[in-house]
């Protein structure tokens, strides 16, 4: 579904833009510019940004876990890109688990905010963003999806969560659409 409206509170949640995940010259460069491009905007007009970090992982084994549980991460692992332009304003969101909602307190931030509405980018598509967009879902939040402003390490699942998955759980749009929406009702 396309992107309908922009709520009055509307928050920008950005997924796992760190330096042990995006860094500088990755392929999620394009990515971490869109999402900065987003977070510009949003600060322009007084919304709420929060940048989500993780940290570590989930117990449980799976067969192509990139970091195993209980394994040391590397130093500046979980540091945000400096290419978002973090401001001091804006909130932040540690996780352990791949939703931004699990045991992090996000929920209750975003109600503190009085938001009604999410706007979700960053990367796994198929992993951290579709995770928090269905527990955004399940909390009762409005879901966009910026979709140039995602990607996963895997074409395949990137395409199977923007085409199948995200029209069921939110609308669907551009960083532009985005943008040009959030310009226009403010």
């Amino acid at each position: 579904m396309a992107l309908s409206t922009i709520d009055p509170v509307c928050a920008l949640v950005v997924i796992d833009l760190q330096k042990g995940i995006a860094p500088a010259g990755s392929p999620f460069d394009a990515v971490v510019e869109r999402s900065a491009e987003l977070a510009d905007a949003f600060r322009r007009h007084g919304l709420p940004v929060i940048l989500v970090n993780v940290d570590g992982v989930a117990p449980g084994r799976t067969e192509t876990a990139r970091i195993r549980p209980g394994t040391a991460l590397p130093d500046g692992f979980a540091d945000l890109v400096d290419e978002l332009g973090a401001r001091p304003g804006d909130l932040r969101v540690t996780k352990r688990r791949r939703s931004a909602f699990h045991d992090t307190g996000l929920d209750t931030l975003l109600r503190d905010h009085k938001v009604t509405q999410v706007v979700l980018t960053g990367v796994a598509t198929g992993s951290g963003v579709e995770s928090t967009a269905r527990s955004a879902v399940d909390h009762g939040y409005h879901v966009v999806l910026a979709t140039d402003a995602m990607d996963d390490p895997d074409a395949v699942i990137h395409e199977h969560s923007v085409r199948r998955v995200f029209p069921k759980l939110g609308e669907t749009a551009t960083t532009k659409e985005i943008i040009d929406m959030v310009e226009a009702t403010r």
